[in-house]
């Protein structure tokens, strides 16, 4: 099921547009006689932030209090008004597998790891979703909580084979394979704008790449503004072919910027230890919460800074958010 259609983009472009852009009804204010009665939102927004943090040693640390953390909006300090070290908050999850032929000799194990991650880290209250992308960007499994279907979903990723008209050996035309290109960038916009917009508590994208986007129709600070904008954190796996090279500045950009990390895979057993890595990462997140002192409803991206008060330790938490408009 193709997730990418050229007048698709638009639509979703300014159905996001426009979802982004509804003003907040503000507080007290009465509706006409006769009409129901308004539902009340608070002028100010709780800015929700999930934040990971290793030592030195880069093991994970788990027993820091509130009291412990400072976060900076735009470089003035706010008061944490909201902490939680739950490490079973339900989670929304998106596997993203780059199958464009750079990554055909890892394919195999890439799959393998990713199914028995999948079933290590999902809980009961969690989902996940499947997509692959080269060429186009395909479905493989939408959200859900059963084991098997993602199976399925992780085991329908091909390689596609540019040029040929065949996704792995399958007669085409499926989704413009002739057509040059690796469309991460627009994987990554569809996941989020489309997929996880709605979608309430923790979310996370993982992407197995080489991070070498060579024919999406966003651009990548595009793709980043539609992670920070569903709060979405951003892992990458990145699996590099010497053959074809690969982007790590890239890989960097997505995950700084967005609260994720990149891990670099050089082997078979790397891609299981770094999906690992990432299992612990999504089962060690502190929940913090703060209510900024600048309300302005002006749509403008602001800074954020989560520290702790030992300069020993790092923290790992998305680097802004887009306040709402009026």
């Amino acid at each position: 099921m193709s997730l990418w259609k050229k007048t698709r983009m638009q639509c979703l472009a300014l159905c996001a547009a426009l979802a982004l852009s509804m003003p907040a009804l503000p507080q007290g204010q009465t509706q006409n006689q006769g009409q129901a009665p308004p539902v009340i939102k608070s002028e100010v927004t709780l800015v929700n932030l999930f934040a990971t943090v290793r030592d030195k040693n880069k093991h994970v640390i788990t027993d820091l209090k509130q009291d412990d953390f400072k976060i900076f909006e735009d470089n003035h300090e706010e008061k944490v008004a909201f902490f939680s070290k739950d490490m079973a908050l339900p989670i929304t999850l998106g596997m993203l597998l780059d199958t464009s032929l750079s990554e055909q000799s890892n394919l195999g194990a890439i799959q393998d790891a990713g199914s028995r991650f999948l079933h290590r880290v999902l809980r009961k209250g969690d989902e996940a979703m499947v997509i692959s992308f080269d060429t186009d960007v395909d479905l493989l499994a939408d959200l859900t909580d059963d084991r098997q279907i993602l199976d399925r979903g992780i085991n329908k990723a091909r390689v596609n084979i540019s040029g040929g008209g065949m996704i792995a050996g399958n007669p085409g035309p499926v989704g413009g394979q002739n057509e040059a290109g690796t469309v991460l960038y627009d994987a990554i916009y569809l996941a989020c704008a489309e997929k996880l917009n709605g979608e309430a508590g923790r979310k996370a994208i993982i992407i197995v790449t080489d991070a070498d986007d060579t024919g999406s129709k966003v651009k990548l600070e595009e793709a980043i503004e539609a992670a920070q904008r569903t709060d979405t954190v951003i892992h990458i796996l990145l699996v590099i072919d010497p053959r074809y090279g690969g982007n790590p500045g890239v890989a960097r950009k997505l995950t700084d910027e967005t609260g994720g990390r990149v891990i670099f895979v050089r082997s078979e057993k790397n891609i299981e230890e770094a999906f690992d890595q990432i299992s612990e990462e999504l089962r060690s997140q502190y929940t913090l919460g703060y209510y900024p002192t600048n309300n302005a409803k002006d749509g403008k991206f602001r800074k954020i800074k989560v520290e702790t008060n030992n300069s020993d330790l790092k923290v790992l938490a998305r680097k802004g958010y887009y306040a709402p408009r009026s």
